[in-house]
C-alpha cells in the first residue's frame, strides 16, 4: 500500500472519493494543498475583495466559473475529491459529509485558497518539528480576537493554526515559512495566546489540540478556514467548504509559491 506522503495527488483524490475520511497533513508531499469556500455567484466579487484585504489569511491560489466541478489547479471533482466537506446555510453549520454532489449548484463559484500544510515538508527538513505530524492527529486552529477588514456583505475574525516549536528553532520556523506568502507565509504571533484572544490552548475551535512540551512555544500562522469563519458570522444563504484539516489536493507543486 502506497504511503499517505508518496501518493499522487490523483492518487489520494481516489482514495478520498472512495469514502477514506481523514485529515490531509502529510498527504501527497511536494504538492500544494488548499482550502475550498465555495459560494453563490452574488458573493463572490464580495469574497474576492475580502481575500483581496485579508492576503495573510486568504491568499486565493484559483477561482472557477460559476458552477465548475473542477479548476485549474485541481483536475479531480470538486465535489467528491477531498475528504470531508462541511456545509453551510444562513452560517449555520448544518452538516459535515464526504461528498456534495447532489448540494452542487449552477451558481456555485469556488475559491481554492493557500494552505499551511504546503510548508510543513519544508518545515521538517529544517528539523522543526510539526507535532499533528508527530501524533497522527488535525492541526489546532482557533478562532482570534483579531478582525479581518470587512468586504461586501463579508467579515469575520482570522482564524489561526498553531505548531509548538522549541524556542531555539522559532527563527528557523519564521525564516522557512516566510518563503510561502502564497500559504499564509510567516507566522502572525508567537506565543502567549490570549493576546489573541485565545482562552485554552488546549481546546481549539477546530482540529485536534496537540502537546506543547517544555520548552516549546506556540507559534500561530494565519490559517484557511478564516473564509468560513466569516461565512458563520455574515450568514449567507448557501456555502460550502472543505472540513477544517481535509484539504483540497492540488495539481501544483509546492515549489511555484516558494520565493527564493
Amino acid at each position: 500500500m502506497t504511503e499517505p506522503q508518496e501518493m499522487t495527488p490523483e492518487q489520494a483524490r481516489a482514495a478520498f472519493r472512495a469514502g477514506l475520511r481523514v485529515p490531509t497533513s502529510g498527504y501527497s508531499a511536494g504538492w500544494t494543498q488548499a482550502n475550498l469556500i465555495a459560494l453563490p455567484r452574488e458573493f463572490a466579487y464580495d469574497f474576492l475583495l475580502f481575500a483581496q484585504r485579508n492576503p495573510r489569511s486568504c491568499p486565493v491560489l484559483d477561482v472557477t466559473e460559476p458552477g465548475e466541478t473542477s479548476a485549474g489547479i485541481f483536475a479531480g471533482d470538486l465535489r467528491t475529491d477531498l475528504p470531508a466537506y462541511t456545509v453551510y446555510r444562513d452560517g449555520e453549520l448544518v452538516e459535515e459529509r464526504t461528498e456534495v454532489v447532489d448540494l452542487w449548484r449552477d451558481d456555485l463559484v469556488s475559491f481554492l485558497v493557500g494552505c499551511s500544510f504546503t510548508f510543513e515538508a519544508a518545515l521538517l527538513e529544517a528539523e522543526v518539528p510539526v507535532r499533528h505530524i508527530e501524533a497522527g492527529s488535525n492541526v489546532p486552529m482557533y478562532r482570534t480576537n483579531r478582525e479581518c477588514r470587512p468586504a461586501g456583505r463579508l467579515s469575520g475574525p482570522m482564524v489561526v493554526s498553531m505548531r509548538p516549536v522549541p524556542a531555539e528553532l522559532v527563527p528557523a520556523a519564521v525564516r522557512v515559512t516566510s518563503r510561502y506568502p502564497s500559504v499564509h507565509g510567516a507566522p502572525v504571533h508567537v506565543g502567549a495566546p490570549e493576546a489573541l484572544g485565545i482562552a485554552d490552548v488546549d481546546r481549539p475551535d477546530f482540529g485536534d489540540a496537540v502537546e506543547i512540551r517544555p520548552g516549546e512555544i506556540p507559534v500561530f500562522w494565519a490559517c484557511g478556514v478564516t473564509p468560513q469563519a466569516a461565512v458563520m458570522r455574515s450568514k449567507p444563504p448557501f456555502a460550502i467548504g472543505h472540513a477544517p484539516g481535509h484539504m483540497a489536493i492540488t495539481d501544483s507543486r509546492d515549489s511555484r509559491y516558494l520565493v527564493p
